[in-house]
């Protein structure tokens, strides 16, 4: 979660002009004590049966316990994927925290 608070302070991100969505199988209520305990004002999404993860090719990269990793989608004014790259893959570096630099790097450079 650590991710999600700094992207949400980060000026850089901000500047952008993209709109941060994080989306989880947790339940409502797991992520409303995670967001009160870390102040998490983005939206967030509870995604319990993973649709919206594999409606966007998210679930190519899914854990064994069948959730989601840790995956980035740019999704462009018409709905489709711009930009997606799940950090945690081995193929990608196998990181669950990926610096707001690195981020805004990426995404910045698929607008």
């Amino acid at each position: 979660m650590q991710q999600v608070v700094d992207l949400q302070e980060d000026t850089a991100f901000s500047a952008l002009g993209v709109e941060l969505l994080s989306i989880s199988p947790d339940p409502l209520s797991a992520w409303r004590q995670e967001n009160d305990q870390l102040g998490i004002t983005l939206p967030t999404l509870s995604d319990a049966n993973n649709h919206v993860a594999n409606s966007f090719g998210v679930m190519q990269w899914g854990m064994p316990s069948d959730e989601p990793g840790h995956t980035f989608v740019l999704i462009d004014r018409s709905g489709r994927v711009a930009w997606i790259r799940d950090y945690g893959a081995m193929e990608h570096g196998g990181l669950m925290y990926v610096s707001p630099t690195e981020i805004v790097t990426s995404i910045d450079s698929s607008l």
